[in-house]
Formats: C-alpha cells, sequence, structure tokens
C-alpha cells in the first residue's frame, strides 16, 4: 500500500481524494461565509491581487484549477471579455455545482466541469494562463499536477498558484492558535463541521513552503518561478512562466 498525508493523518493514497471530497462535500455550502469570517475578508484581497498579477486581456484563454465557488472565475471573465473563455474547474462536483449557481446568478455561463488536476481532460499549448487558489495542497501528487498545468500552457505563458504557506516566524505562535483552537470552533458554530476545519489547518502545516514550492514547480517545466507573499507569509502566490 502507497500512502500519502491526509492532514496528519497517513492514509492509502487511494483514499485521498475521496476524504477530501468529503471535506468538501460538507463545507460547500458555507464556503464563501467561512471563507469571509476565518479570513477576516483578506481572502478578497488575496484573489484581487492574483487577478491584478494575471494581467489578463480580451480573448484569452484561462483555465480555473479548484475553481470551486467561482470567485476567481468570475473576476477572470470580466477581463477576457466575450471574446475569451475561461473553464471553470473542480474535483469535487458540489464545491463546483456552488460555484456555476453562483456565477449564473452574476449572469455569467462558463463551461464548468468536474475534473482532475492531474489528468486535465485538455489539449497541449492551449491556455494563456492557470491558476489554482487554495486546491494545490488537497492534491495527492503535486508533482503530477504540476506537469499537466505546465502541459495545456502555451509556451511563455503563466501559472498562479495561490496557496496557504508557512508563516513569518514572529506570528507563528499566534497563527498555530488561531489555527488549531479558533479555526475549528467557528467551523462548528458557523458550518456544523469541525472536523473539515481542522483537517484545514493540519493540511496547511503539511504543504511545502514558499522556497520548497519554487523549486518543486521548476523541476515540473517552469523555466522562471517567483512568489509573493501575502500577510506575513500566510499566503503566497507563486508565478511560473512556462519555458
Amino acid at each position: 500500500m502507497t500512502t500519502t498525508h491526509f492532514g496528519y493523518q497517513s492514509v492509502d493514497e487511494k483514499e485521498k481524494a475521496q476524504r477530501v471530497r468529503g471535506v468538501f462535500d460538507s463545507v460547500a455550502s458555507k464556503y464563501d461565509l467561512m471563507n469571509d469570517v476565518m479570513s477576516m475578508g483578506l481572502h478578497r484581497a488575496w484573489k484581487a491581487y492574483t487577478v491584478m498579477v494575471a494581467n489578463l486581456h480580451e480573448g484569452q484563454q484561462v483555465l480555473d484549477i479548484a475553481g470551486g465557488t467561482g470567485d476567481l472565475a468570475l473576476a477572470f471573465a470580466k477581463k477576457v471579455g466575450a471574446s475569451g473563455q475561461v473553464v471553470h474547474t473542480d474535483i469535487n462536483e458540489a464545491m463546483l455545482r456552488t460555484g456555476r449557481d453562483r456565477l449564473l446568478d452574476a449572469g455569467v455561463a462558463l463551461p464548468t466541469l468536474v475534473c482532475d488536476a492531474e489528468k486535465l481532460p485538455f489539449p497541449d499549448n492551449h491556455f494563456d494562463l492557470v491558476s489554482v487558489a487554495f486546491g494545490l495542497r488537497n492534491m495527492t501528487h503535486k508533482d503530477a499536477a504540476l506537469k499537466e498545468m505546465n502541459r495545456v500552457l502555451k509556451p511563455g505563458a503563466k501559472l498562479l498558484v495561490l496557496e496557504f504557506s508557512k508563516v513569518a516566524k514572529p506570528l507563528e505562535k499566534i497563527y498555530d492558535w488561531y489555527s488549531f483552537k479558533v479555526l475549528p470552533t467557528m467551523g462548528k458554530l458557523i458550518a456544523g463541521d469541525d472536523a473539515s476545519y481542522r483537517y484545514l489547518a493540519e493540511s496547511i502545516r503539511m504543504h511545502p513552503g514558499q522556497e520548497e514550492l519554487k523549486t518543486l514547480m521548476r523541476n515540473c517545466g517552469f523555466g522562471h518561478v517567483d512568489y509573493h507573499n501575502l500577510s506575513g507569509g500566510m499566503v503566497a502566490l507563486h508565478v511560473g512562466i512556462k519555458c
């Protein structure tokens, strides 16, 4: 049996995707509310910064992986206009359905499909931008997913990975207290689910830090990789350029 981590637990690789799906099935209906509460609204600034760095233009092709409730997909769609296209994907059907409904409520209809980032159903050299926000840490084989993202990008095109990362040392103690004490309590009160938010805190600690992820992206075919620390390193935006 090949094992991987699910938070701090060691599980069979084949089990991880199913268990992650269970987490997001549980939180889908309250996901946006919990994002606002647990980040004190900061997730909106992080995503706005990501859209700025994307620097999209009319007519471009975008793939939003782990697009969930559609925040980035909606913002990207406004940038590429009617002549461009944003494909909104997620491995979790409940999250994707919530996102699709939200997009439709905003008057935006996008191609929306359930797909696994480790096996993307798109041709080589197709997209001007690929984004994944708060989804990479949940993937079983991050290297396989990054190689797939590289494959579907056009040469010279950009991957944006917005993800929780390693917080600056002076903030570690208060961040740990908030993550393991406050966050699960809020999850219990607001979403009726403390276990999923405990997993969230654990999964952040198991995810590669800024320099580790930079190295991993370079090893997966990105010629230039840089990152921008946000909110004291609580979150980092990694930018990879395909050779």
